[in-house]
């Protein structure tokens, strides 16, 4: 169970940070389960409340600083294929299941995936899909507010964060 002050991942909302574990009285004064009141870190005017024993949404703790240096030490490494597929529901259904398993490294590769499309349609002179698009942002958002949080840095300027890793990288 996590404490108030924890940082935690909560779906595709994103870090949250706890603020409260306590029961919550429903109407008429009964005394329901265990509630976490999360406060999203990177959305504004918004109170999560959910059960401690919330099955439908996953919830897991962000990422140590270790392992998000990690993470970022495995993308020269990484040479993500593009997906491609005839239907954008089937598209779409790729992308979904991917963001909700809510592992860095699978958002990382999706989104390095993502963008290798998207540089190949726009080196074939051919449109890059909404869809696509919906997902690159989604998807870079989720492990951008991730990292932001695990490297205590600004979530804008994770890019650059990761580009100068990157770079430092490759000169070695």
């Amino acid at each position: 169970m996590y404490q108030a002050g924890d940082l935690v991942i909560y779906g595709t909302t994103g870090p949250c940070k706890v603020q409260k574990v306590a029961a919550r009285t429903l109407p008429g004064g009964e005394v329901a389960e265990l509630y976490y009141t999360l406060e999203p870190l990177y959305q504004r005017q918004c109170t999560i409340y959910t059960p401690v024993e919330n099955r439908k949404v996953a919830m897991r703790p962000v990422i140590s600083k270790a392992e998000a240096e990690r993470l970022i030490s495995l993308i020269p490494s990484l040479q993500p294929e593009p997906y491609n597929t005839r239907t954008n529901s089937q598209l779409t259904e790729h992308y979904i299941a991917t963001i909700k398993r809510q592992n860095c490294t699978d958002l990382l590769a999706l989104t390095m995936s993502i963008y290798s499309k998207k540089q190949e349609l726009e080196g074939s002179k051919r449109k890059f899909g909404v869809v696509d698009e919906r997902f690159l942002r989604q998807a870079e958002d989720l492990l951008f507010s991730e990292l932001a949080v695990a490297l205590n840095v600004p979530k804008e300027d994770v890019p650059a964060y990761i580009a100068a890793r990157v770079e430092a990288a490759e000169d070695t």
